[in-house]
């Protein structure tokens, strides 16, 4: 495992701030000075200027399949927060928004790392949904919001767009915008009835009832790891 992901991991540091350390020459590998690229085996000695690495409570990831009507914020004062819905006994906060009206998969979790990694946009990390709307749907109507729209002066990343039904359609994205698929269709005058996110990167909501969450299993958590290394 390179240094800077099993540093991270530990909770003692950043990524980023890991290999801050490595380039002041901070951390060892079995009393060797760390250089960038370096990997851990088993068994290692990682040390922070001289000190063993002090580590934290295990990270926790789970999925909740969010409700219509529920806020994701962290908000207090904010009704129906998300934080409040949860009710979970750690702090943990969501992998990026689902919007009050949307309803779907959420990634919690309280490893900053793994947010930053799957919210970078340039790291293009696919979220799936299925959204109905008010009108029948057409091919002009598929093809135009595969092709990019017009929304926030810019214009939206190439998709993949599906028919699914006469008023339900199936759409990956690669990026985040504010509304972005409620403002690609009204752009095309439909609007969005319902919408729900199925999926992020190799993260599928299945048959996880509406309301209920939980934990990642260690296949999943794995490959969502590979995919961000």
């Amino acid at each position: 495992m390179r240094i800077n992901k099993y540093i991270s991991l530990t909770g003692a540091c950043s990524r980023r701030e890991t290999d801050r350390l490595i380039a002041a020459g901070r951390i060892t590998i079995n009393d060797t000075i760390c250089v960038h690229g370096d990997s851990v085996e088993p068994g290692d000695l990682v040390l922070i200027d001289g000190k063993p690495i002090e580590g934290k409570k295990e990270n926790v990831y789970l999925i909740l399949n969010k409700p219509a009507g529920i806020t994701c914020t962290a908000n207090k004062h904010v009704k129906s927060n998300l934080i409040d819905y949860l009710n979970y006994p750690e702090r943990i906060f969501a992998v990026g928004r689902l919007d009050k009206e949307s309803d779907g998969l959420l990634l919690m979790t309280n490893d900053g790392d793994i947010v930053n990694e799957i919210l970078r946009s340039e790291n293009n990390h696919e979220k799936e949904y299925f959204v109905s709307v008010d009108k029948l749907i057409t091919d002009e109507f598929i093809q135009a919001m595969s092709a990019g729209v017009d929304i926030l002066n810019t214009t939206t990343k190439p998709c993949y767009v599906s028919k699914i039904s006469d008023f339900q359609f199936r759409i990956i994205l690669t990026q985040g915008l504010n509304r972005q698929i409620r403002r690609m269709c009204k752009v095309h005058g439909y609007r969005v009835e319902r919408l729900q996110r199925v999926r992020i990167m190799n993260i599928n909501i299945g048959d996880l009832p509406i309301g209920d969450w939980r934990y990642l299993t260690e296949n999943e958590l794995s490959e969502l790891t590979a995919l961000l290394d």
